[in-house]
Order: structure tokens, then C-alpha cells, then sequence
């Protein structure tokens, strides 16, 4: 059908529609001679029809510029398509033909609706309706809404340079100072418009914050930190700190503005660009002020959401984590020392590691220490004043008991007259409130830093760290907080097995140890022990009822195998897996491997490593991506070989589209050969197996209940039912000798049995059978597979006191174990609907 054969009913529908007057019917036949002219109403079949419009009475045209107004609202999506935005561009242009003449009224209600509208996106999609719409608001004189300001911001800093005119609008758009849209800017906005801070020369707070927009780098120069202090000077130092808090902590809230959701996912949990440079500078600024635990608190925080990582796009903002860093490290006192050390345990972020490093070792050469040494001097006390203890009083009797108890710190607080009380007596919230929120602030970094130090202690192993007797008792097993994880482990001082047992250091037969202050003392591993002596430590830890803050005693050991001795040179104990790619990124990243997210690209991609080098060694894991749609990050890898090279050897890499794996060679690089696993130091290969074993056991699609059905397509069902329900790992193993002891203490005790690779639990209405590796469950008759989703409630009643901290299968399979022992009790119908009888 030509143009013509559309045009000619189009006119006549539009004819009959204004013959009636009816509005609805005149805006649709209007979208139809639009569409048939291709919106060019001067052709001259058209002239005489678009007169007869403008000729309709002022309020039917308004009522008529109001519909248009309205479907073009209705057409916005949160994924635009190219149709919708043609229709959306047509009714804007008709609107604006209909409200020809409008000085006002219908015609300025569009405007406002489109740049409403404009402000709701995180970039400006069609940037020269933009352009007009924002330049005739500039040459009416009428102010830019904040949120369409920022959207051109925005907008500016993603085109390229060439594109000029978005550009320049930027440019003459200086108001306001900083975009708002985010909860911290939208409050240093509105602190700029305070009675104190009037318009004029006279605005303290604006003109600190305009030479906080000016730091450009996360070190300033010493100009800037001049002026910085005399503008801190004149709001007040005090007060310039309090108000910096104030807006920093707010930092990474969510959006106090909503955007209209983009089809590639931009603006998600991403900070404004624009703002980037204020927030950097109001961090640099928070150092020059008084010294205060709040501020290393906030500048810590920072750290932590400026690398929260967006969609598509990694961390947030690396420059303002840097900056922060940077401000840690100038902090005088314990403080900011002791966030830079808790934050050397969560970051993972390369750049931002590399200034942490920097900064604890600039901070150790200062002190004339190592940097191991400096990360033990940075952990406060908290104010504990004996060993995992510490006694607050608030005003007369009232006070509050800490004890930490684990990983935990818990909290019993007594009134004015002894007793004890759940919560804050009512005197402490009213005259003590500020003490009180700076002791709730000190209990939560109290417990990080115990985390941060535990898994610190963790690392020492494959870190190869020793000590002097003197320092060590000092710093770790005397230190108020150190103490609570040093006291639950074993050690080894000149080479003698030792823990902190009946309030001295004994060996395990409970002799009393006497070292000199110069003695060795080491972490105690369980690989170069025999077997009963291992098993002498777990009976006197498990007597004394020690929870070990990670595994020790009962860690699992790898040694070399026969398939191993006949590969030589690799392990295949861990291959052909299917491992979920986001969640075995996350986690090798945070046990200290570097590992890269691979996509579906011609592209090769680095082997996960963990570099050793107090060992000269780095191990490779051998992955490969499965299951992605060109350029798109894969959701699978597929596992394979375990590998060990000269710490300085090429690193080896997997091609994205054949999965060949080699080395990286460059010119003048040699090729080398793996060691050979015999010549891997048996502590070295145990620790990297057991990661690995780590690796598969948590990300695993095969521990997944809803992966029953084999995944996409069925393809993975197979692997899911051998991963399962098959072999055991040495980490499953020892849990299920663990378990074979925890049973007489168990509530149900009587009624469970480790038999081989499962818990059978005798239940009243059917026997289960829960798998020790992947916590799936068989019940009878037939072994039916029964479906149990691990919940996060906290621990169910009658589950034992475990002897170490950290195995969450162990605890999914006590749970369900003490769930199905009942299982007559079981009201959740999405289980009883699947072990009634059928």
C-alpha cells in the first residue's frame, strides 16, 4: 500500500473526527495522517487539514494538547523500543502543532513534563530534543530543575569529545554546585541554602565545598590543603568535622531520586560522575579536622562502598577509595591505623590493595617494623581491660558488661540498681546518649575487627609467619582482643605443641611449658603430625569445650596421592566440575587468589592463582568458561588442573572459544615446566587442595537443591545427581568422622547413624539419607529425592557446640537433621508435600 492509499483514509477519519468534535477521536486520526506524511505537515494535501486544527475553539485545542500530553506520559518504558520512541517523538511534535499560539498553558505543561521526564534518566537518550527543550528554558529566563541539570551532566561526560553541543549546555549549566539525587549531595545542597550560609560573597559552607570540587587526585598539593584549612578554619573546625560526617555517611544510600530503568542497566547502584570529584575532596578536607573515631569510621566506610561494584560497570568509584585510603593513612593515632588493617582483610580491589599496602608499609617503615608486625600493633582494645572483658559505667550504677563469646561481642547491661536489664536503662538513651552511640559504634568495630583478625591469623600459614616468644605473647596472646582467637589455638613454641589450657601454656599431655623470651613460636598445622597425635589435640580441645575461631585441629589434610605421583606434575582430584562463574570468582578472590571473570569473546583469560611467594611458588587452577551467549559473561566454569610453577614463570591462560590452555609467551620469555607435586611442600600443597576443595564444595551447581532438574536444558543433570550423592571430598570426610562423634550429644542423637557417604536419619515417618558433601537428601523407600531449601535462621534448638567456627555445610546438615529426626512436626507444606506417603 503506497503513501497515498494511507493518506487519503487518514484525512477523511480526521475530517469526520473534527466534524464531531470529539477529542480522542481527532488526537488518533492525527497520529494517522502523522504517520502517513512521515510528520511533514507542509505537504501541500495536508496544509488545509492542519489549518482546520488550529481553527478548533482555544479549550477543545487544550483539551486536545492534554491527550497528547497524556499518551506520550503512557508510552514512556523502563526499555524503550524504536517504535515507542517514534511514537513518543510524533505526539511531542503534534502537541507542539496543536499548541501553536499558546503563549503558555498546554504548550508549557509539555515542556515541563519532557524535562521531568529528562530528569528521570541516568543519560539523555535523545540529546537534541534536550538541547532545544533546556536552551529555550535558558532564554525564557526560567530556572533548569536540579534532576534535568544532572542528567546533562551526566550526558556530557559519556559523549565523545567531538559532541560538542551537550558539552557546552553542561557548561552553562553551574547550578546547582553538586547534582542531586543521592542522599549525601541532596543534604550538602540543602546546607548551602541555610539562613548561616547566605547568597553572596558571604557563604562559608558553598565556598568549602566548590575547593572540595576542586581536588583532582587522591593526593592533593600542599596549596590546596592550605586553603582547605583556612576554609575549615572559618565554619569551625569542630563543626567542619561533625557536618563532613554527617554528609559521608550517607554515602551509598539509596537514590533519593528514582530513574526511569535503562536497557543496558545504567544509573543501577552507580554514583553520580559528577559528584565524584566533591566526594573525593570533602574526604581529603575530613583529614585536615580534629582527630576523632568517627572520622577513620566514616573514611572506612567509604572505602567499602566506593568498591561496591555496579553492573557492567566493576567498582563504583576506585578514585574516592583511594582518596579515603590516602586519609587513613595521615589519621594520627590507633584509629585510622586500625581501619587500614581491618580493611587489608575485606578489599580485593587491586589499586585500592596496592595503597593499602603501601600505606601499612610506609606506616611500618616509619616505626622501623614489617608490615606483619604493624597490621598486629594497629588492633585497639576496644577498651577491654582483661582479656575479652570490659566494664562501662554510665553516670552512678548503671553499666553494661562486655564479653566476647566467639566471633560475637555480647552485652548484659544493669540499671542504677544492679539488676539486669535487656536494653539501655532509660537514664543512660536520655543524659549519656552521645556516649552511648559511640560505645554501640565501638561494639560493631570491635566485631569486625575480630572477623578481620581471625582470618588474618588464617593466612599464616601459607604466610610463613613466626615469632619471637617475648612480642608474640604481647601482641597476641596477652592483646584484650587478639587474646579471645590466640587462646583457642594450638601453637608451637621451638617446636613443641602448646595451647593456652587451665590459664598456661601446655602441651597436649597438660605439662606446663616455660619458654625464653626468645623462643620460636609458630601456628601449629596438623600435616606434619602423626595421626593420634592430631586426634589427642581434638579430645583435649573438645574436652576443655574450645571453639576454635577456624579450623585447626580438625582441618583437613591433602596429602599426595597415588594418581598424583603418577600425573607428577598436576592434580586432577578436583576436575570436572561445574562451578557457578560469579559466586567462585567472589569467593577465590576473597581467600587471596586473583582470579579474572571470563566472558564469551576471542579472547584468552588468565588461570586463577595464588601467588606464594614466601614459598617462590604460584598455584594454578585450571578453568574454562561454559554456558554464555557471545560477549556476555559465561555463568559456568567447567574445572580442571591443579598446577604449582616458579612464582616468576609465564602465567598460563585459557582461550575463551576452544578452552585450549597455555602459556603467556612474550619475546625473550622461556617456557617452564611445572614443579613436580613430590617437590611441593606437603603444608603448601594441603592449603592450595583445601581452597580448591573450598571452591567446588561452595559454588558447585551440584550442592544446589533447585539444580535437581540438571539446569539449562537438563544438560548438567548427570553431574548434579554423581556431585550429590557421589564420593566423598577430604572435607566431607572428616566432617562425617566429626559427626560420628558429635551424635551422642545431639538431641536426636539415637535416632542418626553416619553411614559411608551420608547422615541416615531414622524420622517417624520416613529414613533419610543426608549426603555429607553436598547436604542433598535421599529418603526411603526408593531413595526419593526430597527437597530442602537451607533457610538463615539462626542455630535450631538441640544442635551441639561445635569444636571450630566457619563449616556452614556442617551446619545445614545438623539443621535438617534435627528437622526430619521430627519429622511428624514438619508443618512447612512445600516439605510435607513431598515426604507424605504417597
Amino acid at each position: 500500500m503506497t503513501t497515498t492509499d494511507l493518506l487519503d483514509p487518514a484525512i477523511g477519519r480526521l475530517l469526520d473526527a473534527l466534524d464531531t468534535g470529539h477529542v480522542d477521536a481527532i488526537g488518533r486520526a492525527l497520529m494517522e495522517v502523522d504517520t502517513a506524511v512521515a510528520g511533514d505537515w507542509s505537504a501541500e494535501r495536508v496544509v488545509p487539514v492542519r489549518e482546520r486544527v488550529l481553527e478548533l475553539h482555544r479549550n477543545t485545542r487544550g483539551a486536545l494538547v492534554a491527550s497528547l500530553v497524556h499518551w506520550m506520559l503512557m508510552l514512556w518504558r523502563p526499555v524503550q523500543t524504536e517504535k515507542a520512541t517514534q511514537q513518543r517523538s510524533a505526539l511531542i511534535r503534534l502537541a507542539s502543532m496543536v499548541s501553536q499560539g499558546f503563549p503558555q498553558g498546554p504548550a508549557r505543561e509539555l515542556r515541563e513534563d519532557r524535562l521531568h521526564l529528562m530528569g528521570r534518566q541516568w543519560y539523555l537518550t535523545e540529546l537534541h530534543e534536550a538541547e532545544q527543550l533546556i536552551s529555550d528554558e535558558l532564554a525564557a529566563g526560567r530556572p533548569v530543575d536540579g534532576a534535568v541539570v544532572a542528567a546533562v551532566r551526566r550526558s556530557a561526560l559519556m559523549v565523545r569529545p567531538h559532541y560538542s553541543l551537550v558539552i557546552d549546555l553542561a557548561a552553562a549549566l553551574p547550578e546547582p554546585l553538586l547534582s542531586p539525587g543521592e542522599a549525601w549531595a541532596d543534604q550538602v545542597l540543602a546546607a548551602l541554602d541555610e539562613p548561616g550560609s547566605p547568597a553572596g560573597t558571604d557563604r562559608p559552607w558553598a565556598d568549602l565545598v566548590k575547593h572540595a570540587v576542586e581536588a583532582k587526585s587522591a593526593k592533593p598539593t600542599a596549596r590546596w590543603e592550605r586553603t582547605g584549612r583556612a576554609l575549615i578554619d572559618v565554619v569551625g573546625p569542630e563543626r567542619a568535622r561533625e557536618r563532613i560526617t554527617e554528609w559521608l555517611s550517607l554515602v551509598g544510600r539509596p537514590r533519593t531520586l528514582d530513574l526511569v530503568a535503562e536497557p543496558r542497566g545504567e544509573g543501577v547502584d552507580q554514583f553520580d560522575p559528577h559528584n565524584l570529584d566533591a566526594l573525593r575532596g570533602l574526604a581529603l578536607l575530613l583529614a585536615l579536622t580534629p582527630a576523632h573515631p568517627d572520622t577513620a569510621r566514616v573514611l572506612a566506610r567509604l572505602v567499602e562502598s566506593a568498591l561496591r561494584k555496579a553492573p557492567g560497570i566493576g567498582p563504583r568509584a576506585p578514585k574516592v577509595a583511594n582518596a579515603a585510603v590516602h586519609c587513613l593513612a595521615r589519621l594520627d593515632g590507633e584509629d585510622g591505623l586500625a581501619q587500614l588493617a581491618l580493611l587489608t582483610t575485606r578489599v580485593t580491589y587491586k589499586g585500592t590493595v596496592r595503597e593499602l599496602d603501601k600505606a601499612l608499609r610506609d606506616r611500618a617503615a616509619a616505626l622501623g617494623l614489617s608490615r606483619a608486625e604493624i597490621e598486629e600493633l594497629a588492633v585497639p582494645s576496644y577498651g577491654l581491660t582483661e582479656i575479652g572483658r570490659r566494664v562501662e559505667r554510665f553516670g552512678g550504677e548503671a553499666r553494661v558488661e562486655l564479653v566476647v563469646e566467639g566471633s560475637r561481642a555480647r552485652q548484659t547491661w544493669y540499671n542504677e540498681a544492679g539488676r539486669a536489664v535487656k536494653t539501655p536503662p532509660a537514664s543512660v538513651r536520655r543524659e549519656h546518649a552521645d556516649r552511648l552511640k559511640e560505645f554501640k559504634a565501638t561494639v560493631k568495630d570491635l566485631e569486625k575487627m575480630l572477623t578481620a583478625q581471625s582470618e588474618r591469623l588464617d593466612r599464616q600459614f601459607l604466610a610463613r609467619r613466626s615469632w619471637r616468644y617475648g612480642p608474640w605473647r604481647q601482641r597476641l596472646l596477652e592483646h584484650p582482643l587478639v587474646g579471645t582467637l590466640a587462646r583457642r589455638l594450638i601453637w608451637t613454641v621451638d617446636g613443641t605443641a602448646c595451647a593456652w589450657l587451665d590459664g598456661a601454656l601446655r602441651t597436649v599431655t597438660g605439662d606446663e611449658l616455660a619458654p625464653a623470651a626468645d623462643a620460636s613460636v609458630e601456628l601449629w598445622h596438623p600435616v606434619a603430625c602423626p595421626p593420634e597425635s592430631v586426634l589427642a589435640w581434638r579430645a583435649v580441645l573438645e574436652r576443655q569445650g574450645l571453639v576454635q575461631p577456624f579450623k585447626q585441629a580438625h582441618r583437613e589434610v591433602y596429602l599426595l596421592t597415588a594418581a598424583e605421583e603418577h600425573t607428577r606434575v598436576y592434580s586432577n582430584r578436583f576436575a570436572a566440575h561445574v562451578l557457578r562463574q560469579h559466586r567462585f570468582h567472589a569467593l577465590a578472590t576473597a581467600r587471596g587468589w586473583h582470579s579474572q571473570l571470563q566472558l564469551a569473546v576471542d579472547n584468552s583469560f588468565a588461570a586463577p592463582k595464588r601467588l606464594l611467594p614466601e614459598w617462590g611458588l604460584r598455584a594454578e587452577f585450571r578453568v574454562h568458561g561454559m554456558d554464555a551467549d557471545l560477549w556476555a559473561n559465561f555463568e559456568h566454569l567447567g574445572t580442571d588442573q591443579v598446577r604449582f610453577y616458579p612464582i616468576d614463570a609465564p602465567e598460563n591462560a585459557t582461550h575463551a572459544g576452544s578452552g585450549q590452555y597455555g602459556p603467556v609467551m612474550r619475546p625473550g620469555v622461556q617456557l617452564v615446566e611445572p614443579v613436580p607435586l613430590t617437590e611441593v611442600p606437603p603444608l603448601v600443597l594441603s592449603e592450595v587442595l583445601r581452597d580448591v576443595d573450598l571452591f567446588v564444595g561452595v559454588t558447585s551447581v551440584g550442592n544446589d537443591p533447585a539444580w535437581s532438574d540438571g539446569g539449562p536444558d537438563g544438560r548438567y543433570r548427570d553431574y548434579w545427581q554423581s556431585f550429590s550423592f557421589g564420593e566423598l571430598s577430604q572435607s566431607a570426610r572428616e566432617r562425617g568422622e566429626l559427626l560420628a562423634r558429635l551424635l551422642p550429644r545431639l538431641a536426636v542423637g539415637e535416632r542418626c547413624t553416619v553411614d559411608g557417604r551420608f547422615l541416615e536419619v531414622r524420622g517417624e515417618l520416613r529414613t533419610y539419607r543426608i549426603h555429607l558433601g553436598s547436604g542433598n537428601i535421599l529418603m526411603s523407600p526408593n531413595d526419593t529425592y526430597l527437597c530442602i531449601v537451607p533457610g538463615t535462621d539462626g542455630p535450631a534448638d538441640g544442635r551441639p557446640q561445635l569444636p571450630f567456627e566457619g563449616d556452614h555445610m556442617l551446619a545445614v546438615i545438623l539443621s535438617k537433621a534435627l528437622l526430619l529426626a521430627r519429622d511428624s512436626a514438619i508443618t512447612d507444606p512445600t516439605i510435607t508435600s513431598q515426604i507424605a506417603p504417597r
